[in-house]
């Protein structure tokens, strides 16, 4: 009877125990994989036991790892608490552009944010961060720091976006960007070209104010660093971050930070383009001076040819600059020159208008043949001549038999003594008289004022500017 019953459990259990294996294999189930594919024909195949590698492990998601969706990154870290502080450091890695016209400066940095949000914490045993792509940064709160003053600005993209994001395990955030960035300038231009100008680029929170956000430089002064950066028009002397706070009336107060720079114009340029032409063409013009007077087509030409000139200067120089509503100093220096220049044009026009009116008055006292050819004058060396003056109006004084003026009666005037030298002063009227009857006395003076002035004008002029 015992053993009738064991065979009867047996027989009914044995079915139930091969369904049971074949739905529940175990984990350490070997695979039989061939050894040779290509066997020969009528050969048996070959296997053999490969067992499954339990190293391997699934890869987690870098969203799976930190949570993100798990919380709503629509708002701030610790929102609702105090303000979440935002560090700022700047690399600026070239200064492409700055325009007068347009008064801006165009300028490529790395712009990098630190703080810390702990909804990003991950476990780690070996505490090192994990670094993202732009991807994902779409999906995560970052700070919205804005250029103020900007007119255009784009985020590098070749040969994908230049952003990089690095998590480190307890929740700190490094994002850093490449950016360029053309900002305004406000410049001065009354020293120009002998000018500095004082520039800067700020940054700013568009949405949050100082309650929600703080900005603030990460490492103080040290937190902006700059290459060796090579203008060609300007030398930078100084760049330094400092921060301040801006107000806006519907939106309260906002932290800013501001990249200062200061810019000294190269002179050398202008020196070889504006001022050592000018100078030439205000000498030029003094050459006229040393023309003959009657040479009228020689000492015309070369006035307007250096007139016309500076005029060309001039529209040169006011075409590469802004319509500015003040003087600046190369306006000062230019349109004195020009004034030198215009000077020397109508100084021949005088000496010439003179010239005429001295020979017509000759003319009409017969003191000049008939025949005279004002060509044959050419030559003048602008000496006085004692043969020129007409000797005939003064009477003789009558000598005694020693030689001597017989001396005078009735007299109270004391004789000077001898050692003693009589001067006659002669007044203004006929001063300009005896300029206008000898008008070749201008061209005279004018070699010497023309030149002395120009050149106490210049001495005024750098030392103020310089």
């Amino acid at each position: 009877m015992p053993l009738a019953f064991k065979l009867f459990l047996l027989t009914w259990l044995w079915p139930i125990a091969l369904l049971n294996g074949s739905n529940f294999p175990d984990s350490k189930k070997q695979t039989e994989v061939p050894l040779n594919n290509h066997r020969k024909q009528g050969s048996r195949p070959e296997f053999r036991m490969k067992k499954s590698d339990s190293t391997k492990s699934t890869l987690i998601k870098s969203e799976q790892l930190l949570r993100i969706e798990e919380h709503d990154f629509a708002m701030r870290p610790g929102f609702g608490s105090s303000a979440i502080p935002v560090g700022i450091d700047v690399q600026v890695e070239s200064i492409d552009s700055i325009s007068e016209v347009n008064m801006d400066f165009t300028m490529t940095l790395y712009l990098r944010h630190y703080w810390k949000d702990e909804r990003l914490s991950f476990p780690s045993t070996s505490n090192k961060s994990r670094t993202f792509d732009g991807r994902l940064v779409k999906k995560i709160w970052v700070p919205d720091v804005f250029f103020v003053h900007s007119k255009r600005s784009f985020i590098h993209d070749t040969t994908m976006e230049n952003i990089m994001l690095r998590v480190y395990p307890d929740g700190n955030i490094l994002y850093s960007v490449r950016i360029t960035v053309t900002a305004l300038c406000s410049m001065d231009f009354s020293r120009f070209p002998l000018d500095k100008q004082n520039c800067s680029l700020e940054l700013e929170s568009y949405a949050y104010n100082e309650k929600d956000l703080m900005l603030y430089w990460k490492n103080g002064n040290d937190s902006l660093g700059t290459e060796e950066i090579l203008l060609s028009q300007f030398f930078i002397e100084q760049f330094n971050p400092f921060n301040g706070l801006a107000f806006y009336s519907s939106t309260g107060w906002y932290n800013r930070l501001y990249i200062n720079f200061i810019l000294r114009r190269h002179i050398f340029f202008f020196m070889l383009q504006t001022y050592f032409p000018t100078m030439l063409m205000v000498m030029l013009s003094w050459v006229s001076f040393w023309i003959d007077r009657r040479a009228v087509p020689a000492r015309v030409s070369l006035g307007i040819t250096t007139v016309l000139t500076m005029t060309t200067i001039i529209t040169g120089v006011s075409a590469s600059m802004p319509q500015v509503s003040y003087v600046k100093a190369v306006d000062i220096y230019l349109w004195t020159s020009f004034l030198f220049v215009f000077l020397s044009v109508i100084e021949y026009a005088a000496v010439n208008y003179l010239t005429t009116i001295e020979e017509m008055k000759k003319l009409k006292s017969k003191k000049i043949p008939v025949t005279y050819d004002t060509t044959q004058a050419m030559a003048f060396d602008g000496c006085f001549h004692d043969n020129d003056i007409d000797l005939t109006a003064f009477s003789s004084i009558p000598m005694n038999p020693e030689g001597r003026p017989p001396p005078r009666r009735n007299t109270a005037v004391n004789l000077p003594s001898e050692g003693h030298r009589l001067r006659r002063t002669r007044s203004l009227k006929r001063s300009v008289e005896y300029i206008i009857n000898n008008s070749h006395i201008i061209d005279s003076y004018s070699r010497i004022l023309f030149p002395f002035a120009y050149v106490l004008f210049n001495i005024i002029y750098w030392s103020l500017y310089s």
